[in-house]
């Protein structure tokens, strides 16, 4: 035997030596077995080459690791594709695991010990072993890290030298320790989505916190008013480091619920949609609500379109029609390819619809997936767009009866006395009928509903969701209905001009200082979200008296009045951010307001051009685009009539019946 261990080479003696015989009395070992692969472990595990203990329901890999278990051959284990695009997934939720594990155990460890204040200078723990044994610390010593600050100050050295006077440190009230230095602390938080379990964009913000106070004042010293500016300027810093307070995150009753806390969103959707989704997801939505956006960061995301994708089919297929349609328009694609799976999920939506409508059910689905297929196209596609689609009005309809069905109307009057939070889906509903109604030359459908919430002074969310105030939006609601009125025929000259003069000492009443309107953006770059409403709600206001002008008989718009409003609307248009990160297109109804009323010669059409130059590409979209479009068919027309000696008007809603254009601009 020992002849064989010579020859054996790079083997451990332990393992092909001699087995030493059993202590006499012992029982005899087992002999040893070979391993067999186990074939009834989840396929997840397999999947991961991982030994599963096959647990009954979920084994404790799976379980450990947040993984879906799954003992039933699953459809991507017979497709080699499939199981790439699975182990990726698995890896990018085991990642997530394995951090938030980590921010865990980070977050109990200093749980105990505050956070430092200042990541730049070196703390005691940051210096080596060895440094820290060849300093003995004085415990004596202020500058000690074992020193009590909070002990009073000693008299020792005034004690050991007796001719130097002791301050009177207990007697004069004047000599207090000194508090604490004040410091300020800049907190980030980070957001990140996933959308079925792949991790898409992170947001982050940034929030200071400071607990710099101003001085008090002098019991017996004068205070001058030189010295207002260093309060103004040092201690009140709001607007410094961060931007203004936004809405409280659940200020609206969202149709899904309460907002939550987890972002996770799993959305079934074919393999050949899979771009239209992520097209939609990281191109579209972002256009949708600018406003709501700077309200509530990503309330419009994770609280109103990701979870009407996972449970809505009707409202997946609006979108997906709404991303290839974006994906057309910018991207210049041509072909049938395209336009079909544009008609595709136009037609699969109006049949969900359709079918819904039969059966009388899930109402609020039905009412979100309409609203959507109505707002959505406002912020893609051209205007020239020719493929077949049902009009907006026609949708809205449905939308009004579905309303009704739920008795949203009396639920936010109800809602706003009470002080609770105004539903998401009549809000949007709102917005809708009120500048929908402008376009159509009607009165809108819930006139009465804002009339009254306008007396009570109570509010609908469409300042937080859109940025106009609601008292300026009930105004334009009344304007609304006396045009109706006009077109109709059923008011005579007298009464229509004491009812624009009432109408317009009710927009007087809303009037704000000027110098309350500012740039809403403050010096760090941070965005004012209370300012940036302010400064749409004056445009709004301007576009309103502009709107309710017109309405005066024989009133021509090169009326030095008239231009003088347009003039006026100019100056306060450069108080909304422009370009493709800015607010025109909150802004749409306005500027056409304004802009149908402008001459040849006036300032806000050079402004207009400097905004569409700006927004680049952008400005061919969406409701702005076919804004612009309208407007130049507007302008060319009555700057002809006006060069021909025609003194006529020229309305924009004349110009979209003779065009065949059925747009919402809004």
């Amino acid at each position: 035997m020992s002849t064989q261990l010579s020859t054996q080479t790079g083997k451990s003696a332990a393992t092909v030596g001699p087995k030493a015989a059993p202590a006499k009395g012992s029982p005899p070992k087992a002999a040893t077995k070979m391993h067999r692969r186990s074939r009834s472990g989840c396929f997840t595990c397999r999947l991961r080459r991982k030994k599963c203990d096959e647990g009954k329901n979920q084994c404790k890999a799976c379980k450990h690791l947040g993984l879906k278990c799954e003992y039933k051959r699953p459809m991507w284990w017979s497709n080699n594709e499939q199981r790439k695009q699975q182990k990726e997934t698995i890896k990018n939720i085991i990642k997530r695991t394995k951090l938030s594990e980590k921010n865990a155990q980070i977050g109990t460890a200093s749980a105990e010990t505050p956070p430092g204040l200042s990541h730049s200078l070196p703390t005691s723990a940051t210096y080596s072993e060895a440094t820290a044994r060849t300093r003995a610390p004085s415990i004596e010593s202020q500058h000690s890290p074992g020193y009590d600050l909070n002990q009073p100050l000693s008299h020792d050295y005034y004690d050991f030298h007796p001719h130097v006077a002791s301050p009177p440190y207990d007697i004069n009230s004047h000599y207090q320790p000194f508090p604490h230095a004040p410091y300020e602390v800049d907190i980030k938080t980070e957001r990140q989505m996933y959308v079925n379990d792949i991790p898409t964009r992170r947001d982050s913000m940034i929030s200071t916190f400071s607990t710099y106070q101003p001085p008090s004042a002098h019991p017996t010293l004068p205070s001058f008013p030189e010295d207002e500016w260093i309060n103004q300027d040092i201690y009140n810093t709001g607007d410094m480091f961060s931007g203004e307070e936004g809405l409280e995150f659940d200020f609206f009753d969202f149709s899904h619920g309460a907002p939550q806390a987890s972002q996770q969103a799993l959305i079934q959707v074919d393999d050949c949609d899979r771009p239209l989704l992520d097209h939609f997801i990281d191109n579209v939505l972002r256009l949708i609500f600018p406003v709501l956006e700077v309200n509530q960061h990503g309330s419009a995301r994770s609280e109103v379109i990701l979870p009407a994708l996972e449970s809505n089919k009707c409202y997946l297929h609006c979108c997906l029609s709404v991303s290839a349609i974006h994906l057309k328009s910018t991207r210049g694609l041509q072909g049938e390819q395209i336009d079909n799976d544009i008609v595709r999920h136009r037609f699969s939506t109006i049949a969900e619809l359709c079918e819904a409508l039969k059966h009388d059910t899930d109402h609020l689905q039905i009412l979100e997936a309409t609203l959507g297929m109505i707002f959505f196209q406002c912020s893609v596609g051209r205007p020239d767009d020719t493929l077949p689609d049902i009009s907006w009005h026609q949708h809205f309809q449905a939308a009004i009866s579905l309303v009704r069905k739920l008795e949203l109307p009396h639920a936010m009057v109800h809602d706003n006395n009470a002080r609770l939070h105004p539903p998401f889906n009549m809000t949007l509903t709102s917005w809708i009928d009120i500048l929908g109604a402008t376009m159509l030359g009607r009165s809108p459908e819930f006139a009465d509903t804002y009339r009254e919430k306008n007396q009570s002074g109570s509010t609908s969310g469409l300042c937080e969701l859109m940025g106009c105030e609601d008292s300026m939006m009930y105004l334009i609601s009344e304007i609304a209905c006396l045009d109706a009125l006009k077109l109709s025929n059923g008011i005579n000259g007298m009464q229509l001009c004491q009812l624009i003069g009432s109408l317009g000492t009710s927009l007087d009443t809303t009037e704000v200082p000027p110098e309350s309107l500012t740039w809403p953006y403050s010096s760090t770059g941070a965005i004012r979200p209370k300012q940036l409403s302010r400064n749409m709600t004056a445009v709004f206001r301007l576009a309103a008296r502009i709107y309710l002008c017109s309405l005066v008989p024989d009133k021509a718009k090169d009326d030095p009045s008239m231009q003088n409003l347009v003039d006026r609307f100019t100056v306060c248009l450069h108080l909304i951010p422009h370009g493709p990160d800015g607010f025109d297109r909150s802004i749409v109804w306005p500027l056409l307001i304004a802009g149908s009323q402008s001459v040849a010669d006036s300032t806000f059409r050079q402004a207009l051009a400097g905004r569409i130059a700006s927004l680049g590409e952008h400005a061919e979209f969406g409701s702005f685009g076919r804004m612009v479009r309208l407007l130049q068919e507007v302008w060319r027309q009555s700057d002809e009539a006006i060069r021909a000696g025609n003194g006529q008007n020229v309305h924009w809603r004349d110009v979209m019946q003779q065009k065949g254009w059925d747009f919402l601009l809004i």
